[in-house]
């Protein structure tokens, strides 16, 4: 009778440590997942040096629901059946073909098929598993957004939309130049395997869209999908290095200070993305000692708007790795013809010094200290020098470009933010797309 009462109690407490064993490791894999987040946290979120758990899980909720949102919207497209008649048709076997033709050109290079619908990947190259460090089965197995670092997620989602994709044509097919003008690409940073240390990494990539139309089976109907075109980037200081002469690229900034485009070339010699540095100010990234110097820049704009480019002293930025680079830079800038205020200034950075760790890429090995407040007064004392309006005899607008009215709604844009005193707020203002092809257009007048 004794052995039959203690059984119970027993067996109980197998239960009890059980239970505790199970919550303690359920614990472990939970805070092994909170640092994964807070190392994809972006810099401009985070509060402090070390990110709060609270800051990391808030991240990791609004990705979700960024994702969720999208997954809806492509979702209610497809339900509307929008089916292009004049898009090719293929079978998987097809695409297989498509793809061995294109990545032997490049061993950075593979191609992956998705559906626009369900975002399940259909096809991915060979070659992807060692490019990325994964086994093939896991990458067939996922959707292509759920290799991408959540961060990117928003800018995948803007460039895979079904209407802007532009075709896809083989050698054999003819595309005019304005399917061909409709080709954009985009970066992004997908998940590879984890190393022998077990830490995973994020590789970028330039990814080029196309549309296509699969059909998997005879059984069933075609559906839209994308073939996407990913390039692995490599830091331009290593091997194949990008030539001094070469290492040029521009950016376009407001009075605040506040990023509003990045060119493409900065990718490799800064090792940002340029949906990093786009709603983020230009002084986060500069030497402390040569954020002073912006001021004297400003007021050079100031005098010289509206005026051929000027040159000024190097400047040291800071690249994702975490060292500096020196920049020989030449600043010019728009002056709103109405408000006779400068819109946007343009800069054109060469890079003189490269950076101690050529790998821009790489993991930052220490954080930034906060000096929000600093940035932030220096912000303000630029934006309130280019509140005066342009006093000098020049044409509106950037050199020869006048003030053409044909120009009159892209500056329009530009000027709504001229009543707006507060230049902290630009951040949130999104840009327009006419924005920026204007911009395109004096970017090409800039760099002659």
């Amino acid at each position: 009778a004794l052995s039959a009462g203690v059984g119970p109690q027993q067996s109980s407490t197998s239960v009890l440590i059980s239970d505790q064993l199970d919550w303690s490791q359920s614990h472990k894999d939970l805070m092994v997942m909170i640092q994964e987040i807070k190392k994809c946290l972006p810099e401009e979120k985070r509060s402090s040096s070390k990110p709060s758990t609270i800051s990391a899980l808030n991240y990791a909720l609004r990705c979700v629901q960024q994702v969720r949102a999208n997954n809806e919207f492509f979702q209610a497209l497809g339900d509307r059946r929008v089916f292009q008649t004049d898009v090719v048709t293929y079978s998987i076997e097809e695409l297989v073909t498509i793809a061995s033709e294109h990545t032997p050109k490049n061993n950075d290079t593979f191609v992956a098929v998705f559906s626009l619908l369900s975002g399940r990947i259909l096809h991915i190259s060979e070659q992807a598993a060692s490019i990325l460090n994964h086994k093939k089965k896991v990458l067939e197995s996922s959707r292509f957004v759920e290799l991408l670092a959540p961060q990117d997620a928003g800018v995948f989602y803007a460039h895979t939309d079904q209407s802007h994709l532009p075709l896809w044509y083989t050698e054999s097919q003819t595309a005019s130049l304005y399917d061909y003008a409709q080709v954009k690409s985009f970066f992004c940073r997908i998940r590879g395997g984890k190393d022998q240390e077990q830490e995973m990494h994020w590789y970028p990539f330039r990814i080029t869209p196309y549309l296509v139309h699969v059909c998997t089976s005879v059984h069933v109907d075609a559906e839209s999908c994308c073939l996407a075109l990913a390039e692995k980037i490599h830091s331009g200081y290593e091997a194949p290095r990008i030539p001094m002469d070469k290492r040029i690229f521009t950016t376009t900034h407001t009075p605040g200070c506040v990023f509003l485009e990045i060119d493409d070339r900065a990718v490799p010699l800064l090792g940002y993305l340029p949906q990093d540095l786009i709603g983020t100010s230009i002084l986060m990234y500069l030497h402390p000692e040569d954020r002073p110097l912006m001021i004297t820049i400003h007021r050079k704009i100031l005098k010289f708007a509206g005026q051929p480019p000027f040159e000024y002293l190097p400047i040291r930025f800071c690249t994702q790795n975490g060292d500096y680079v020196i920049l020989d830079t030449s600043w010019s800038s728009f002056v709103n013809p109405w408000s006779r205020k400068v819109a946007f200034i343009i800069g054109r950075h060469k890079v003189r010094t490269s950076p101690l760790n050529e790998d821009v890429f790489a993991t930052r090995s220490q954080e930034t200290c906060n000096v929000e407040k600093e940035i932030k007064e220096l912000q303000g004392q630029i934006y309130k020098l280019l509140l005066q309006p342009v006093h000098s005899n020049v044409s509106s607008g950037y050199g020869s470009l006048g003030s053409s009215g044909s120009y009159e709604h892209y500056i329009s844009v530009a000027s709504s933010s001229d009543s707006n005193g507060n230049c902290a707020e630009e951040t949130q203002e999104p840009v327009s797309f006419q924005i920026y092809q204007y911009l395109a257009v004096i970017k090409s007048h800039f760099e002659k």
